[in-house]
């Protein structure tokens, strides 16, 4: 069976895509499975300055986990243990550490895991028609801890609670508003802007965007910098690209990064 996360490259650029259309992209074991293994494998490859996550299709991100699948998968607390932990929490696990610059294209339904994994993302683009939530008091079951770090270093603690007790679908503009994306545009251009945006990126210097991911991390957690961390701030001083972008800007001219 060909895998459901379909992923293209190019210019700089990989566009991941989850498809699974017939149930609007509803992520199933394999594909939390495979979603780990391709966005771990992207960011290994030095041509990649920027990933696309996207749904297949126009109507859905994805409309969260596959309900059918959880009477199989976590029939048991060790099946849900594993399911969640090893699966779902995993794959969230690796958009999360990605040095890489990460962009979320949502069109139609985002919900449950597709929310979850739009959270995890460094930018999140949404077409207007777009719809969000985690309905899941509905169907009796908790989000995993796992599984709403994410969004709860996304929007913080009140809004996930409003999101999950209420079960409650808010539209693009509401879930703008709440912080849960970064800009909100047309249905149709929804991929084009991700594409505009990625393009941007990767023009960019690539060592530099990791290092920007990198310290707002570190300074969203943890203790106050040492003077070891306050010095490799400056680490970008001896690479080529500095010395590239520098020289560019002073000659008038576009700069090259090679990421070294």
């Amino acid at each position: 069976m060909d895998s459901q996360i379909v992923v293209n490259c190019g210019d700089g650029i990989a566009t991941v895509a989850l498809s699974n259309p017939d149930r609007l992209n509803a992520v199933n074991a394999s594909m939390w499975r495979d979603l780990r293994s391709a966005v771990e494998s992207c960011a290994k490859d030095e041509r990649v300055r920027c990933i696309i996550l996207r749904g297949a299709g126009d109507k859905a991100f994805a409309a969260g986990g596959d309900i059918e699948e959880f009477l199989t998968v976590r029939a048991t607390v060790d099946d849900a243990l594993h399911y969640h932990e090893e699966l779902v929490a995993a794959a969230l696990q690796a958009i999360r550490d990605c040095p890489v610059p990460t962009i979320a294209a949502i069109q139609g339904a985002c919900i449950g895991g597709g929310l979850e994994i739009a959270g995890c993302c460094d930018i999140r683009i949404a077409g207007a028609s777009a719809r969000f939530g985690a309905p899941i008091n509905k169907l009796g079951f908790s989000m995993y801890p796992g599984e709403m770090a994410g969004l709860l270093a996304l929007v913080g603690p009140a809004v996930v609670l409003e999101i999950l007790l209420e079960g409650r679908i808010l539209d693009a503009r509401e879930a703008l508003a709440k912080g849960l994306l970064t800009r909100v545009i047309d249905d149709e251009a929804v991929f084009a802007e991700a594409l505009a945006t990625a393009a941007r990126i990767a023009a960019g210097a690539p060592l530099v965007a990791k290092w920007h991911k990198q310290w707002v991390r570190r300074l969203t957690t943890g203790p106050a910098l040492s003077e070891q961390e306050r010095r490799s701030a400056f680490d970008f001083l001896a690479t080529d690209d500095y010395r590239e972008g520098i020289d560019a800007f002073l000659n008038k001219r576009k700069p090259v990064f090679k990421g070294r």
